[in-house]
C-alpha cells in the first residue's frame, strides 16, 4: 500500500511537472512571437491552452483519486492539498501566456516599432522566477521557496519601469498609443506570472514546514 501511494505521488508530480513545461515554453514563444512579429508563432501559442486546460483537469483527477483511496496523512496529505492549489496557478500562467499572444495579434496590425528591450528582460525575470519555485516544489525546500517570495520585487520594479515610459511615449507621439497601450498590458501579464510565481513558493512553504505564509507582506503591513 505504502508503495503504491509513492508510486502516484511520483506520478502526480511529474504529471505536474509536465505542464508546467508546457506553460513556460508557451510564455517564451509568445514573448518570442511579439518580438519577431510572428503570427503563426502567437496563434500556435493560443491553441496551445487547450492542451494546459486538459492537464489541469488530468491533476486535478488524480489529486482527487489519490485522496479518496489512499487517504494519505501529514506531509502526504500537505503534498497533494499543495499540488490542486498550484495547478490552478500554473493554468492561470497559460492563460496569461494566450493572453500575451493575443495582444501581440493586435501588435501586428498596428505600425512596427521597435520591441522593448525591458519586456524581454521581465519575461526571463519572470520565467526564471516560476522556474525557481517549481525546482523548490520539486526539492521540497522551502528555504529555496523563501528566496523566490523576495525576487519578485524585481519584476515588480520593472512593470513600475515599463509603464511610466510607455506612458511617457504615448504622450510624446499619439501615434503610439495603440502599440504601447497593447505593451503595457503585456508588462502588466508579466508582472502576474511573478506573482503566479510566488504563490506557489508560498505554497511550497506550507507543505514543507505546515506554516501558510501567503499575503504575508499584505498582513505585515496590516500590522504595522
Amino acid at each position: 500500500m505504502e508503495r503504491k501511494l509513492q508510486e502516484e505521488l511520483d506520478s502526480l508530480r511529474h504529471r505536474l511537472l509536465d505542464m508546467a513545461a508546457m506553460v513556460e515554453e508557451s510564455i517564451g514563444r509568445a514573448v518570442e512571437g511579439l518580438r519577431m512579429r510572428d503570427a503563426e508563432a502567437l496563434e500556435n501559442v493560443v491553441r496551445r491552452d487547450a492542451e494546459v486546460d486538459l492537464a489541469e483537469l488530468q491533476v486535478d483527477e488524480m489529486c482527487i483519486s489519490l485522496l479518496a483511496r489512499h487517504q494519505p496523512m501529514a506531509r502526504d496529505l500537505r503534498f497533494v492539498a499543495t499540488a490542486l492549489k498550484i495547478v490552478k496557478d500554473i493554468e492561470r500562467v497559460g492563460d496569461i501566456a494566450k493572453s500575451i499572444a493575443r495582444h501581440g495579434l493586435r501588435l501586428l496590425e498596428e505600425r512596427p516599432i521597435v520591441f522593448p528591450g525591458d519586456l524581454e528582460r521581465m519575461a526571463r525575470a519572470s520565467r526564471t522566477l516560476l522556474r525557481r519555485a517549481l525546482d523548490a516544489f520539486v526539492h521540497q525546500d522551502s528555504e529555496m521557496a523563501r528566496r523566490v517570495t523576495r525576487e519578485d520585487d524585481e519584476v515588480d520594479e520593472l512593470h513600475r519601469r515599463n509603464s511610466l515610459r510607455f506612458v511617457e511615449m504615448m504622450k510624446g507621439d499619439s501615434g503610439l498609443v495603440g502599440p504601447m497601450t497593447q505593451y503595457l498590458s503585456i508588462s502588466k501579464l508579466l508582472e502576474r506570472i511573478g506573482d503566479h510565481g510566488t504563490n506557489i513558493a508560498a505554497m511550497v512553504v506550507y507543505m514543507v514546514e505546515g506554516r501558510d505564509i501567503r499575503h504575508f507582506k499584505k498582513r505585515r503591513a496590516a500590522g504595522e
